[in-house]
């Protein structure tokens, strides 16, 4: 019994530091670059102000990660929405107009890609 309670609490234990550890958030100029890969025809000048937005974004969302280390990760998520919209419109002032409708296509994307992994926990 004892040895039964004490694999469990190891299993516990593991799957709690695994949890924990997360993956990593990307810098603003991976942000960027991966932004590059789904909106064709950002400048350096887009590039350069883009960052700066996702700069902005980062340190709020840092504050957010911060203030809720070990608490509801949903709540946590809906706090950083408005983060998150308030970025893309920003964002999308510094886009041509073909240039939103691509950025506007990656957001739904990952914005279904989201829900499905909030369904499946």
């Amino acid at each position: 019994m004892k040895k039964l309670l004490l694999v469990g609490a190891f299993v516990l234990a593991m799957s709690a530091v695994s949890f924990g550890q997360g993956r990593m958030q990307r810098t603003p100029d991976q942000q960027v670059e991966q932004l590059k890969t789904q909106v064709t025809g950002i400048t350096d000048d887009q590039a350069t102000k883009i960052k700066a937005i996702y700069t902005v974004s980062a340190k709020s969302m840092d504050s957010l990660r911060t203030a809720n280390a070990g608490g509801d990760m949903r709540a946590m998520f809906t706090k950083m929405q408005p983060i998150n919209d308030a970025a893309n419109a920003k964002i999308k002032t510094v886009l041509t107009a073909s240039q939103v409708a691509e950025f506007q296509k990656a957001i739904d994307a990952r914005a279904e890609r989201m829900k499905q992994m909030m369904q499946n926990q």
